[in-house]
């Protein structure tokens, strides 16, 4: 009778290697982010600072004031002092000496002046956080806030809404119906992308100048009713994943292709929808270039993106101003994804259909 021999259990090792695998990947992820985000942290950090803060070389990354203290109607800043036991105490430096100095408690100014034997140049400064929240309220005022937004959201909504409908017409076209040279007219569609932006901005011009559009929202607004290839092409191929029985199912009970397209194919290309519809937002309300050739004369008219550039440029010698007006213009965008995440991540999962 032969035996049957245990199987010897897994060395340390190969347990240890999932975790380190794991605990890798997390720390890379981590280490990604921080370098990811860390633009945007400086902007914030230093858009709540003073121009003092700023300039001082001694001042910790985040908005702090150095600490101070009143002791009979003078102000002294305070101290990391050592103490013999090896403590440190936040004492107010109330005299300065070379080899002995005098400093007073602020928890316990009753106790009177304490002498202490060492050089206060050696000691630290207490800082404490003191952000600068008046930046926002000055540069909502200075960029004139409420005018942009409501010319910045006229434009890029107005814009959304041309995009999905235009987009979603001729996707469905090109998913659906059977046309003659429909792959060649696809081609000829995606074939624009590589044409670059800048060799149609002469003639564009041109065009807009002879009807009449320059100095108003029309060149910004009107073009993305006639669809555009980089939408056309992420519908196209999100209409092509959903199954033709459900279109066939609804023609049998009398669907026309309208109907199908209202009914079968838009409530379930909703993420794909949201998706598009936040592309064309993002970008109308990032653009710079277009709204500086066709507003340049019509201040009152002019998005955020403008608006922000030329407080800038007033602005220049003071960084904080800046970064706020910048974080400002970032408001309405990063609200917009958060309420619009879950859609925009949402996975899609097609059911009622047996294969």
């Amino acid at each position: 009778m032969t035996v049957g021999t245990k199987p010897t259990s897994p060395t340390l090792s190969k347990r240890l290697r999932p975790i380190i695998a794991g605990a890798s990947l997390t720390l890379f992820t981590l280490l990604f982010l921080m370098t990811y985000l860390s633009p945007f942290g400086y902007m914030t950090v230093t858009a709540i600072k003073d121009r003092s803060m700023i300039a001082d070389p001694d001042a910790p990354i985040l908005p702090s004031r150095e600490a101070t203290f009143t002791y009979d109607g003078q102000e002294m800043a305070i101290y990391l002092v050592p103490t013999e036991d090896g403590d440190f105490n936040e004492w107010a430096m109330l005299k300065k000496g070379r080899e002995e100095s005098t400093f007073i408690d602020p928890n316990n100014p009753e106790a009177g002046p304490i002498e202490w034997v060492g050089r206060w140049r050696t000691l630290d400064r207490v800082w404490s956080i003191s952000p600068v929240w008046e930046n926002f309220s000055e540069a909502w005022t200075g960029l004139n806030m409420t005018r942009l937004l409501r010319n910045t959201i006229v434009i890029a909504v107005a814009g959304s809404i041309g995009t999905l409908i235009s987009c979603t017409v001729v996707a469905y076209g090109f998913s659906r119906f059977r046309i003659p040279g429909k792959n060649l007219l696809f081609m000829a569609l995606i074939s624009t992308i590589i044409l670059p932006e800048f060799v149609t901005i002469v003639p564009t011009y041109v065009v807009f100048e002879r009807i009449g559009w320059i100095g108003t929202w029309l060149p910004l607004i009107v073009p993305h009713f006639f669809a555009n290839a980089y939408n056309v092409f992420l519908l196209r191929q999100f209409f092509m994943t959903i199954p033709r029985e459900l279109d066939e199912a609804a023609m049998i009970d009398g669907a026309s292709p309208i109907r199908v397209l209202f009914s079968v194919i838009l409530p379930q290309s909703i993420p794909a929808l949201v998706a598009v519809g936040m592309f064309h937002f993002m970008f109308a309300w990032n653009d710079f270039f277009a709204p500086l050739l066709y507003l340049s004369t019509e201040r009152e008219l002019q998005p955020i993106s403008i608006g922000i550039q030329l407080y800038n440029a007033r602005f220049f010698a003071q960084p904080h101003m800046i970064q706020a007006s910048s974080l400002l213009g970032l408001l309405v965008p990063v609200i917009i994804f958060f309420l619009a995440q879950r859609v925009f991540m949402q996975g899609i999962v097609f059911t009622g259909v047996e294969k």
